[in-house]
């Protein structure tokens, strides 16, 4: 061998010695891109994943999350973000990155409960001794109530709650012209609409804008842990939606980072009793009947209806209502507020 094939030799070692590092330590990170109000449970779930891996594989291994309203999120994404697992509010956000083909075709049959290892529902929050009386959704449409809600165009908390007070007349035995009118009602009693969760709490809490928020029934422990306990209320209405918080693996990321194996066993431990345990101290309704039943405190019994009840599902609804010059264009718009 001759001197400058050895130092040719040296010279390819000393890079892939560089390289290894950076590539070993990629394949023991992930990104988690959710959305707004998963913020809290996700820094704890993050953490006990993490000592759980540790614990069964003696690896280390780092969680970075992103969070904004979940259609925003899902379209950062498909635009290139590059997320090893995405954990949102609404399968349609998942199921437009499966149409991209930025996660299987089949994402919802990777994992229990349609990929779903927890639920929510809506609720209302009110400032702390609900001044203004609200009580259920035909409150929300009274003259002088200002509501507060996200933007169903960017979040499926928003959509959620759209679906929730259409719903509300659906069950009372009302036609989908009445849902409308009530729907129209309430909108024109929205002063803003939040880009997510978190803007809506922020516009409702830090900005003291409007008498009532809708949101998920998990925004009330963030609230309680950020802005102190007793600054809201929480109001229960007689009828509300199940929201399914589905879960699933970008093999557009995994397959160039090799994290394939790591973000299934991230998403596989959201089904563990620890993982379901966390879930339920945020709010989040667990999945597990077991760890439901030991809170059942915390989720007050309220009548729920699911999506495929009364919209066939939420890629349909989307379509009749969230998409341009749907049902939600002809009811908001700046001339009805």
């Amino acid at each position: 061998m001759t001197t400058r094939t050895r130092k040719i030799l040296a010279a390819f070692a000393l890079a892939a010695a560089a390289v290894m590092p950076a590539f070993a330590q990629q394949g023991n990170s992930l990104l988690n891109v959710s959305y707004d109000v998963a913020r809290e449970f996700y820094k704890d779930y993050n953490a006990a994943f993490v000592a759980h891996y540790k614990k069964t594989t003696g690896k280390d291994v780092k969680i970075d999350q992103s969070h904004a309203g979940s259609s925003a999120q899902a379209r950062a994404v498909a635009d290139g973000l590059e997320a090893d697992v995405v954990t949102m509010n609404t399968t349609t956000d998942i199921e437009f990155l499966a149409d991209k083909g930025v996660v299987a075709k089949d994402w919802a049959k990777k994992f229990p409960d349609n990929a779903a290892p927890t639920t929510s529902t809506m609720l209302f929050l009110v400032r702390n001794g609900n001044p203004k009386g609200i009580k259920d959704w035909d409150d929300l449409i009274k003259p002088g109530v200002q509501v507060v809600v996200v933007n169903p165009k960017t979040g499926g908390n928003g959509r959620y709650a759209y679906l929730a007070a259409w719903g509300y007349v659906k069950k009372k035995g009302g036609s989908d012209a009445q849902a409308a009118e009530f729907v129209g009602k309430l909108f024109k009693n929205v002063p803003i609409l939040a880009r997510g969760g978190r803007d809506a709490t922020a516009a409702f809490l830090q900005r003291n804008i409007g008498d009532v928020l809708i949101t998920f029934e998990s925004e009330v422990v963030s609230i309680d842990r950020e802005f102190g306990a007793g600054k809201v209320d929480s109001v229960y209405p007689s009828i509300s939606i199940l929201a399914e918080n589905p879960v699933a693996v970008v093999e557009r990321t995994t397959a160039k980072k090799g994290t394939g194996e790591l973000a299934k066993a991230y998403l596989d431990y959201l089904y563990s009793e620890e993982g379901q345990e966390i879930a339920a101290k945020h709010a989040l309704r667990p999945r597990s009947q077991a760890v439901l039943k030991k809170h059942a405190a915390t989720f007050k019994p309220v009548q729920l209806f699911t999506v495929q009840e009364l919209f066939g599902s939420l890629s349909e609804a989307q379509k009749v209502h969230f998409n341009d010059g749907g049902q939600f264009d002809k009811i908001y718009t700046p001339g009805t507020r």
